[in-house]
């Protein structure tokens, strides 16, 4: 089943003002000086606030609009593309490096952990189309998911409950729950025994 962009530029962004498509910008005005704000406010205020300061940097998020459940541990050395487009539940980690391109929602469950420079690619081009235009998707890490260090996630790519992205592998295809994969592309490598706590979190009424 073909993935359904969230958002596509090409019906966005007036091709009156900007007739070469290859210099079109992908985003308005607005989004563009929201986001300025946000990296100057990366910069001056998150990358250089202490390590332990987990909460400061979930302030911070918060203040630009994403949804930071409690004990979420961002560390300073991570970057988050829009804020707003940031949705988390309680105890997800994103370490130093850990990249969120993130120009369409992104929810994480509970306890996801994003090791150091991994990157979640949340768009892309639609390069049968003269118009090169972007588009982006909506994307679900699930409960007690593992992205490793350096590994990364495609566009439009959803990571079921428990599942682990190896070392350095490239996930294509969604990835099944509470199976290891690993590689370029990534395929199945074994199934992960299922923890407890997770089960009992999956009983929970929603």
């Amino acid at each position: 089943m073909p993935r359904i962009a969230d958002y596509r530029a090409s019906e966005h962004i007036s091709t009156e003002k900007h007739s070469d498509a290859y210099t079109r910008p992908a985003f308005s005005v607005g989004n563009r000086a929201r986001r300025l704000v946000w990296n100057i406010c990366w910069l001056l205020l998150y990358r250089p606030s202490p390590r332990p300061f987990h909460g400061w940097r979930s302030l911070l998020l918060r203040l630009f609009g994403a949804t930071m459940g409690p004990d979420c541990h961002f560390y300073p050395g991570s970057k988050v593309w829009a804020p707003w487009n940031l949705i988390c539940a309680d105890h997800v980690a994103a370490g130093n490096g850990a990249e969120i391109y993130n120009p369409s929602p992104m929810h994480f469950a509970t306890h996801v952990i994003l090791s150091q420079d991994c990157y979640l690619c949340g768009a892309t081009h639609d390069y049968d189309d003269p118009d090169f235009p972007l588009i982006s998707y909506r994307m679900t890490f699930g409960q007690y998911s593992w992205i490793c260090a350096r590994a990364s996630v495609g566009p439009g790519v959803n990571v079921g409950d428990g599942a682990v992205l190896g070392l350095a592998s490239v996930a294509t295809r969604d990835l099944a729950p509470w199976t290891v994969y690993g590689g370029h592309p990534a395929v199945p490598v074994r199934e992960r025994k299922r923890h407890p706590a997770a089960a009992a979190s999956a009983e929970k009424p929603v």
